[in-house]
């Protein structure tokens, strides 16, 4: 339809008169794209299409200071954030817990071999569809990508990072042998992320620590080499390469 369609026409449409086919397909396809028609069309239509149109936008409409909130609190986490904040300190309890119940102080400190794990289970947290109830509408919004791949693991690490601080504090696991390995494990899950997703390399960097350090470290006692100070010159590589691997991939973060 190249013109415009005309007032009969678009009245038997308002009304829901049977049109033939190629009419209807017609006079369709010329409303979504003619404003002047789609106007003709609101001023004759009937009255409850009218007061529903009405009652559709009123919804829409938005409600001020609350909802933009809400969306800046988006930006930075998800609607799991609290919940999963209360996990994080009931394993950081249960490690202090499993700590002051060692009879032998030859076993690695429980805070110290999960600290470095307690930041990629907040990072899949943030990234999980079943957490987040408007998750496909966020990762398919223009501010999405690294830079709220970036938001979300900071507000993880600035919830996570004071909670094991007082942890080590109190059964003496220095910063010095869990805070680099964190930082390191954290960019290696948000490197792997840009590959296989965020949620899946966050649980597959979990699992390989918990069978390659954690388990070992249980069975024969002491602390683990990647853990010793020694360590941390190869930490401080293992961030600085998974942060440039974040860097050069930013743009496999959009299609999360």
């Amino acid at each position: 339809m190249s013109e415009h369609a005309s007032a009969e026409l678009i009245a038997r449409y308002a009304s829901g008169d049977e049109l033939p086919a190629d009419r209807l397909w017609a006079v369709e396809a010329h409303l979504e794209t003619c404003e002047l028609c789609r106007l003709r069309l609101a001023d004759v239509a009937p009255p409850q299409v009218t007061a529903l149109t009405a009652a559709v936008w009123a919804g829409l409409e938005p409600t001020g200071t609350p909802v933009r909130g809400r969306g800046r609190f988006a930006r930075w986490a998800t609607p799991a954030f609290l919940p999963w904040l209360a996990m994080t300190a009931f394993v950081v309890l249960a490690a202090l817990s499993v700590d002051g119940l060692l009879e032998s102080r030859s076993v690695s400190s429980a805070v110290l071999l999960v600290a470095p794990i307690v930041p990629v289970l907040g990072v899949a947290a943030a990234w999980s569809r079943a957490m987040d109830p408007a998750y496909e509408l966020v990762v398919s919004t223009a501010r999405a990508g690294l830079r709220l791949v970036l938001r979300r693991t900071v507000a993880v690490l600035v919830a996570v990072l004071p909670a094991l601080l007082v942890g080590g504090w109190l059964t003496g696991a220095s910063p010095a042998y869990w805070l680099l390995p964190c930082l390191g494990v954290t960019s290696v899950t948000l490197a792997l992320g840009g590959v296989i997703g965020i949620r899946r390399a966050a649980v597959a960097t979990a699992a390989t620590w918990a069978v390659l350090v954690i388990g070992p470290a249980v069975v024969l006692g002491g602390v683990p080499g990647v853990l010793a100070p020694g360590a941390s010159p190869a930490w401080a590589a293992v961030l600085v390469g998974g942060a440039a691997a974040v860097f050069f991939r930013s743009a496999a973060y959009a299609r999360l």
